[in-house]
């Protein structure tokens, strides 16, 4: 659901008691966070219980399972997750009372509101890297307010509020809520065509970074990495509108070449570069912030590791776009040794489906076994020209090395397929945004056995 934008930013502290539509979400629950920190009354719904949201019930949140008007309660305000549908009984009983509705971007806005803002942007990348520069700048003694799309391994939460004056926050650009931040300065990872079901073409999403990186402070800056092209020409037109621009490649590592990363693969050097010339450039010791960046354990779902039984290592991670597969597969790869990779991939959302399956494919045939589920419908309705088969039928391996598994549900045939496939000395992958992140676990139960 799009809810319309304030033109001002109203802060936190005058929003009275907040109501979150979607509440267990990474974005809405990391925002719940941090109001909770600073005595705002919060309440909430969503549809599956969860361990957020028992954190959240911990920290002092009423929250409700399911959705129902008089869950609003005596909510002042509003918050609606993106996720939610139109005909939402809560949102329709916030529209009928005239209760303020804010959409996720402007709730973490009211936040934000009095803080030094460092947003980190790009296609990819997005969590890693703002995790790196939240555990860099900790090291550093900055104490930072972070909001982050997933959970830091080292302390099991996505948003904290800090005693720092800086705040540390993942700008979504999937429907353009990166937009009305006006951060104090930014990170961009990368620009790569992805949410065309928002954005319609490739160009207008590529220009909406453009537009991001005006609404930088004057005085700021904005860090770019340039092993990107579309970050390298962002940079190039940025600097040339006169802002203040710092680069990063992972040509040229600096500082970082001689520390270990707690995964490799290119792209979390090019993460971690970012995060360190972020730090910089807002005045922080560089040797204390390479110190946070050697101690960062990394991100859940960001090539976490979850386990090793009967010789095989399971790892989880987001990737649902043909750029974070491939280098995602590269990471596998380089950890996996002498040994083989064995996938199950979930594809995300029908429109990128559509867009992107027959790549999504492709990038999966770096892999040595693949099992690829159905769609992760998400926010979309289900479309029977467009599922896991369209992906399926892409990946270059032999016939016997894929399979396709219709019923996006079925945890228990997925798991066990894998199970099949490896080997001692094997290391089992599982990829996307969706539920496939439950098979993991089950795999090692198998394993175990």
């Amino acid at each position: 659901m799009k809810v319309p934008v304030p033109d001002h930013v109203i802060p936190a502290d005058r929003l009275g008691r907040v109501h979150f539509i979607g509440i267990g979400g990474a974005g809405l629950s990391g925002i719940a966070r941090i109001m909770l920190a600073r005595g705002i009354a919060v309440s909430g719904s969503d549809g599956t219980d969860s361990p957020t949201l028992d954190a959240l019930r911990a920290l002092g949140a009423r929250v409700h399972l399911g959705h129902a008007a008089d869950q609003v309660g005596d909510a002042d305000t509003v918050v609606v997750s993106t996720a939610v549908r139109e005909d939402n009984p809560e949102h329709a009983e916030a529209v009928r009372r005239g209760i303020r509705v804010l959409p996720r971007s402007a709730a973490l806005a009211s936040v934000m509101a009095g803080r030094r803002v460092v947003a980190v942007a790009g296609t990819h990348g997005k969590t890693t890297t703002t995790s790196l520069l939240t555990v860099a700048l900790q090291a550093a003694g900055a104490d930072p307010t972070y909001a982050i799309g997933g959970d830091l391994a080292a302390t099991g939460v996505n948003a904290a509020e800090g005693s720092g004056e800086v705040f540390v926050a993942e700008a979504d650009e999937s429907d353009g809520a990166f937009l009305h931040y006006g951060p104090y300065a930014a990170v961009v990872t990368n620009v790569e065509a992805d949410h065309l079901d928002n954005w319609g073409t490739e160009e207008a999403y590529r220009a909406a970074f453009d537009e991001f990186a005006d609404t930088v402070d004057p005085d700021g800056f904005l860090v770019c990495c340039v092993d990107d092209p579309g970050a390298a020409a962002l940079a190039e037109r940025a600097r040339g509108a006169g802002r203040r621009v710092v680069t990063v490649s992972v040509r040229d590592p600096g500082p970082l070449a001689d520390v270990t990363l707690w995964s490799p693969g290119e792209h979390y050097l090019a993460d971690a570069l970012g995060a360190l010339a972020a730090g910089t450039e807002l005045g922080y010791d560089p040797a204390a912030l390479v110190r946070g960046i050697a101690s960062y354990t990394g991100t859940k779902r960001r090539m976490e590791l979850k386990g090793e039984a009967g010789g095989v290592r399971v790892y989880d991670s987001y990737a649902h776009h043909p750029t974070e597969i491939a280098g995602d597969l590269a990471a596998a790869r380089a950890v996996a040794g002498e040994g083989r990779v064995v996938v199950a991939f979930q594809p995300h959302l029908v429109s990128r489906t559509r867009i992107f399956g027959t790549r999504m494919g492709e990038a999966l045939g770096a892999a040595d076994e693949v099992v690829v589920l159905d769609v992760y419908l998400a926010r979309e309705d289900a479309d029977p020209e467009v599922t896991g088969a369209l992906v399926a039928a892409a990946v270059p391996l032999p016939a016997e090395r894929v399979r396709f598994v219709p019923d996006v549900d079925d945890v228990d045939d997925v798991a066990a397929e894998l199970v099949a496939r490896a080997r001692p000395g094997d290391l089992v992958l599982t990829l996307g945004a969706g539920t496939v992140t439950e098979i993991g676990p089950r795999v090692l139960e198998l394993l175990a056995r």
